[in-house]
């Protein structure tokens, strides 16, 4: 089938809605996994286009065992459509993102322009679904690859004993540089394992094989990294309180795909680690390791999967009332794509889209 129209795909909901949809950015690292989540996850769809810009407008792609091609990204392509996922760079989102919505789409927008407006819901479905009842622009905004499983660790927490203050260090891989970072890291990587010298960055800012980078953002004036600030920013937004204290380093690790991240929780009571262990386990979306049996979150388990992997639970031995984890989750499924096709699925769920 070429076009991107076809018959209805299964329902995983038993019920009769089905949605017409279409995905923006669609030939980018994060658009390529939004049609396989879409698929993998049976995404009530009536309809699917996928669209992109002038130079990829033509090029075919497969979802679901069919062919379709790329549509240009222009006004007239939304006519019809309910829900848009959308990954492109923020000056593109900034214009058709407004459009899509006139146009009557509800759009899952996966870049950094709309996350901090306060008329814009930022949801991660675990923590906060409840936002998509409250959308005025007709967008929802996709957090950040940090801020997600971050939110989804801390959240059962929260609920226990209220946090604080929030110290987490990141262990992100080159895959948040998209393709061209992991083409960049690869080079780099071929020839520092030969023992030959390392070709100069082309998409990270410094030498990433062998080597860790925590420059590798744009350094804000006061002196925290865009990607830090970010991190503060969200967080806060996505828990609902403003009062809690965020400070974040954001680190660049020669890991291929997944981030890492070593979180300090502090309450404002003590909350024991086998309370902790507890809400942990039963935490949509979370898949807790116990270290007792030798089990550790690793990028190699999260690369791949939806979950958001924590293990390490203790406590603070400096501070009676925070508790110290590690967290480890796909940046380009739970840490993107997946995050932005759960918030469609709650859009249908709660009737938000019919």
């Amino acid at each position: 089938m070429d076009g991107g129209r076809g018959p209805p795909f299964s329902n995983p909901w038993g019920c009769a809605v089905s949605v017409n949809v279409a995905v923006v950015g669609a030939t980018g690292a994060v658009g390529d996994l939004m049609r396989t989540v879409l698929a993998e996850r049976h995404f009530p769809l009536k309809s699917v286009k996928f669209l992109a810009s002038e130079k990829s407008a033509g090029k075919p792609v497969t979802f679901a065992g069919r062919t379709y091609t790329v549509e240009p990204l222009r006004p007239e392509a939304f006519a019809g459509v309910q829900i848009v996922l959308s990954s492109t760079p923020g000056s593109v989102s900034k214009e058709f993102s407004p459009i899509a919505a006139k146009a009557g789409a509800i759009v899952v927008d996966n870049s950094s322009a709309w996350r901090m407006d306060p008329d814009c819901p930022l949801v991660v479905p675990e923590v906060n679904a409840d936002q998509l009842h409250h959308i005025k622009k007709g967008i929802v905004a996709n957090p950040n690859c940090v801020a997600i499983p971050l939110c989804v660790a801390v959240k059962p927490l929260h609920d226990l004993g209220r946090i604080k203050r929030i110290v987490v260090s990141t262990y992100q891989s080159s895959s948040g540089k998209g393709a061209k970072g992991l083409i960049d890291f690869a080079n780099q990587m071929s020839a520092w394992a030969a023992g030959n010298p390392v070709p100069a960055p082309t998409a990270h800012r410094a030498q990433l094989a062998g080597n860790v980078v925590t420059l590798d953002w744009t350094l804000d004036p006061n002196g925290f990294t865009e990607e830090e600030n970010k991190v503060v920013n969200e967080t806060k937004k996505i828990l609902g309180d403003a009062t809690i204290g965020v400070c974040p380093t954001c680190v660049r690790v020669p890991v291929r795909v997944a981030h890492s991240e070593a979180i300090t929780v502090e309450f404002h009571r003590p909350v024991s680690v086998e309370a902790a262990r507890a809400a942990l386990a039963k935490a949509p979306g979370v898949t807790l390791m116990d270290e007792a049996k030798g089990e550790f979150p690793q990028p190699i388990h999260a690369e791949g999967s939806d979950s958001t992997f924590v293990g390490r639970v203790r406590q603070d031995p400096s501070n009676p009332n925070a508790l110290c984890l590690w967290v480890v989750s796909d940046n380009l499924r739970k840490g993107a794509a997946t995050n932005a096709v759960q918030c469609a699925e709650e859009l249908v769920k709660r009737g938000i889209v019919k």
